[in-house]
């Protein structure tokens, strides 16, 4: 049953990493069929994607659709609720990862101005949580996640807030800036980029609550 279903997740990221790297595909099929698959289901598929098809995949969804804060943690979602993305990033190591988001208390629930969030992996203990606040694009309708700003409230059981400007955490999150798009209402891609500079590094993300 184990190797049946590694099968089918197997065959999943075949067809969806052909239909990326197909320049004649339609995006919005591709969409479409991620938002088809069950929660755990889709998270897995796409966290097998390579870096080709991550690149690919983030120079297509320009354009493509709008993203806002709300697409994020939805209306119906309580203050300071978590909403869980599960990721994969093409980083050498470390590439299973989750970006946790919740809005802040206050806020506007359908067009909130900002939103809380941290980054969760094996290395956290070392590196630090990777805290950030996700703001709006408005211009290109995507999200910034900016890690030189902090949260002033988070959830209680969510770690303490930390700089990313200080310890190993400067290597890794400090002076970054991650640019989200729009993928499929479950499924994101981003770009990190370091003092302005794009990076050449992606990652992808699918809600999974």
């Amino acid at each position: 049953m184990e190797e049946q279903a590694k099968g089918d997740e197997r065959a999943l990221h075949g067809e969806l990493s052909a239909q990326i790297r197909d320049s004649g595909s339609r995006f919005d099929e591709i969409a479409t069929q991620l938002d088809a698959l069950p929660s755990a289901l889709r998270g897995r598929v796409v966290r097998l994607l390579a870096t080709k098809d991550q690149r690919t995949l983030y120079e297509r969804a320009a354009g493509f659709a709008e993203l806002r804060l709300a697409d994020l943690v939805p209306a119906g979602c309580e203050d300071l609720e978590e909403v869980r993305f599960l990721g994969r990033n093409t980083l050498p190591a470390f590439r299973i990862f989750e970006k946790r988001f919740c809005r802040m208390p206050g806020a506007d629930a359908n067009q909130p101005a900002r939103l809380a969030g941290y980054n969760f992996q094996t290395m956290s203990p070392v590196t630090g949580p990777g805290y950030f606040v996700a703001v709006e694009d408005v211009e290109k309708s995507e999200v910034l996640v900016d890690y030189h700003l902090l949260p002033e409230v988070v959830p209680e059981d969510w770690p303490s807030v930390k700089s990313n400007e200080s310890g190993l955490g400067r290597f890794v999150y400090g002076f970054m800036v991650d640019r989200l798009r729009r993928v499929s209402e479950h499924v994101l891609i981003g770009s990190a980029a370091r003092n302005g500079r794009d990076l050449g590094s992606y990652f992808v993300l699918s809600r999974s609550n």
